[in-house]
């Protein structure tokens, strides 16, 4: 089929329906390939219309065409709650939007078709917009369609029944009208449709509310692309009204692998391990290496071959998680697996009718399955462990960062009646803590599949790093104070003090190791360097700063008081030197995580200054550049941190980690060498791991040659 040079010539008619027409080959492809703008504002739009435009959007991106979209997500019942339960409406749409835009393209066409977008989008040349009800409180669904197609003269508008979904255009029963601008009859109509968009557009519209959704909906988009590069043939349609084969969906309540998904070989051969130690075992995975989709496949493939044996088969899965943000973000993965799960935090009251539904439902063979996702917390109060205690059927239980599982609080927690056991973890030993570490082993057994960064690296699943050590050197003040607490810590052990205390934090042992390290977390040269540091980075996008917690200990040995670390970087940082920054501690409310998150990946932060809320499990693939001003020596901290920043991402080829180590004032005297001495093997050690896998090894050890002759501590 030519393509039409203007819309006049396309042949468009005043209407179109099933019984007499192809919606697609009669209008929507000549409208298109003729247009050098098209938009559109639909209910239920879930992107898989442009499966059916096959060469039309081939035709239209040549004529460098615009696509403005607008579309108004399903919301389900869980969504509903959420919204009731004052979760943030923004993020609730959004997240319902990606899932229905998930789910078309589990069409190989769709996903085709939502493909070809990726040359428009990386050229800014399509938009995407959510619009919903908002009245009085209410929120509902946006259920107009209407069209708009331009080609710089002329305006074809029309609007009906064709919904851009799956079935929507082809093998449903349509009807639409079309409005010609060149046709006097029409003039006026065109002219309110196209109104009629733009104030939509431009959020204008009353009782609507229209928001972004572009950068939401960009990785979808790439992904399909990427997914569908090289099927041509999946550009031909079905004819005669024939409706578009969709991949069969799974059971209600059951995990399906995705088919945009592409399992890395090593995420095959970690399931594949776990399968053979009869689905037992923990995952010892790098961070950023896919340890929750590894997972979640994991589950799916369990789910599979419990039915395959048994058709009434069903598996509940429960993941655990260490905090509110890490559920959040496990519940919008195991959404793109099909299943919406039950999210269990904060007031009982608000998820445990829930939960004791769902199992209600699967005993009673209404469903073949369901996720929930809770946190340590609530994992180990009365309330969810009554309910699993209850639950009689097939039970995974996936413990996410498991080592926290080892806790004497929550080792004892561990559900007997889940047969089916999968830890998480890129550092499953607990430190100092050898009874713990049993523990987990005992439960989830042994370590079946193991990528540590280096070999993670090589496989490309994360990037390189370079790794810059700099010297910080501990004030007068503040080296006389490490030495006392050294003192102090030493005397305690010669007295025969329990060391599996070192993990109590709470303990007269504990207490003085924590102040110990925050001496030296918060050694106060570090600023200075920092600043220098980032002032030399001013243009440099995607940085973190990990910050020491709480304040420095000589505040309190004064009786003063004083801003924290993190205040006096967020000053440095925002305040003098001018950069965009945002802080993301505990005191940091879930919905502002989340924005903080989004706006340092769309580059409107450069810098986000943290604690320890980054740690574990968070998603920052974005980051370019970490400054640690503060790593424990326990080396799960620190290895954390390393794999946050080596995260993937587009555009995205090296990582670079400045590290402050600490290291005792020159000159000092002949008592306190052997305490200075401790205290740069403990902080060379971890220089030692950073410096191993990072692309200038040979650099940093050069830093530290000065010190460690001085110390001898070339064995370190």
């Amino acid at each position: 089929m030519a393509a039409s040079p203007f819309l006049r010539d396309c042949g468009a008619e005043s209407d179109y329906r099933s019984d007499r027409n192809d919606l697609v080959e009669d209008f929507y492809l000549p409208a298109l390939a003729a247009s050098t703008a098209y938009d559109r504002a639909v209910g239920y739009f879930a992107a898989s219309v442009i499966a059916t435009l096959g060469q039309g959007i081939d035709k239209f991106t040549a004529r460098g065409g615009t696509m403005r979209i607008i579309a108004s997500p399903y919301l389900d019942l869980a969504d509903i709650k959420d919204i009731e339960d004052g979760y943030e409406l923004r993020e609730v749409l959004q997240r319902a939007a990606l899932r229905d835009l998930e789910q078309a393209v589990e069409d190989a066409r769709a996903a085709r078709g939502l493909g070809k977008l990726g040359q428009l989008v990386a050229e800014n040349r399509v938009d995407f917009k959510l619009a919903y009800v908002e009245e009085r409180g209410r929120v509902g669904m946006y259920h107009e369609k209407i069209g708009v197609f331009r080609d710089g003269r002329d305006v074809i508008a029309f609007k009906g029944s064709a919904n851009e979904t799956r079935s929507g255009l082809v093998g449903n029963f349509e009807a639409i009208e079309v409005y010609r601008s060149w046709d006097p009859s029409d003039a006026r109509r065109v002219a309110r449709i196209s109104k009629d968009f733009d104030d939509l557009w431009e959020n204008r519209t009353q009782m609507l509310r229209v928001i972004p959704f572009t950068e939401a909906a960009k990785v979808i988009v790439e992904r399909s692309a990427r997914a569908t590069a090289d099927r041509y043939e999946l550009d031909d349609l079905p004819t005669g009204g024939t409706p578009i084969r969709t991949t069969p969906l799974p059971s209600p309540g059951t995990l399906a692998i995705p088919p945009s998904l592409k399992v890395r070989d090593y995420q095959k051969e970690a399931v594949q391990n776990w399968f053979h130690n009869q689905c037992r075992g923990i995952l010892r995975m790098a961070t950023g290496t896919g340890k929750t989709l590894t997972a979640l496949s994991a589950a799916s493939q369990l789910g599979t071959l419990l039915r395959k044996n048994d058709a009434s088969a069903s598996l509940l899965t429960v993941v655990v998680a260490p905090y509110q943000h890490l559920v959040d973000q496990w519940a919008k993965d195991i959404e793109w697996f099909g299943v919406t799960p039950l999210r269990a935090y904060e007031a009982t009251s608000k998820w445990s009718p829930r939960a004791h539904s769902l199992l209600q439902n699967i005993a009673l063979g209404g469903t073949r399955g369901g996720v929930i996702v809770t946190t340590n917390a609530t994992f180990g109060g009365d309330a969810f462990q009554n309910l699993l205690s209850s639950y009689r059927g097939h039970l995974l239980l996936v413990a996410d960062e498991a080592h926290n599982l080892g806790a004497a609080h929550l080792r004892t927690r561990l559900p007997e009646n889940a047969q089916y056991r999968l830890g998480l973890s890129a550092t499953p030993e607990r430190w100092f803590d050898e009874e713990g570490t049993d523990a987990l082993t005992d439960y989830f057994d042994r370590v079946v599949f193991e990528m540590g960064i280096g070999e993670a690296i090589r496989r490309g699943a994360l990037c390189r790093y370079t790794y810059t050590p700099i010297l910080v050197e501990l004030d007068d003040e503040e080296a006389e104070l490490y030495a006392e607490t050294s003192a102090k810590i030493a005397r305690l052990i010669a007295a025969g003090t329990d060391l599996k205390e070192t993990a109590d934090r709470d303990s007269p042992l504990g207490r003085l190791l924590k102040k110990r390290a925050d001496i030296i977390g918060h050694a106060r040269g570090k600023l200075e360097i920092l600043h220098a540091e980032i002032e030399k980075r001013r243009d440099t996008s995607h940085q973190l700063i990990y910050c020491a917690e709480g304040k420095h200990p000589l505040l309190y040995e004064h009786g003063t008081d004083g801003p924290r670390q993190i205040d006096q970087v967020m000053e440095m940082v925002g305040n003098e030197l001018r950069m965009p920054a945002a802080r993301y501690t505990s005191e940091t409310k879930r919905s502002a995580r989340l924005d903080i998150l989004r706006r340092f990946a769309n580059n409107d932060l450069q810098v986000i200054s943290s604690m320890r809320c980054l740690d574990e499990g968070v998603d920052v693939p974005a980051s370019r550049t970490a400054y640690l001003l503060s790593s424990s020596s326990n080396p799960r901290q620190f290895i954390q941190r390393r794999g946050r920043v080596l995260r993937k991402a587009p555009g995205k080829e090296r990582a670079d980690i400045i590290d402050f180590v600490v290291v005792p004032p020159a000159g000092g005297d002949a008592i306190q060498y052997e305490t200075e001495r401790s205290l740069l093997r403990r902080e060379l050690a971890r220089v030692e791991e950073f410096a191993y896998l990072a692309d200038n090894e040979g650099d940093t050890l050069n830093v530290l040659r000065p010190v460690r002759e001085r110390y001898g501590l070339f064995d370190t």
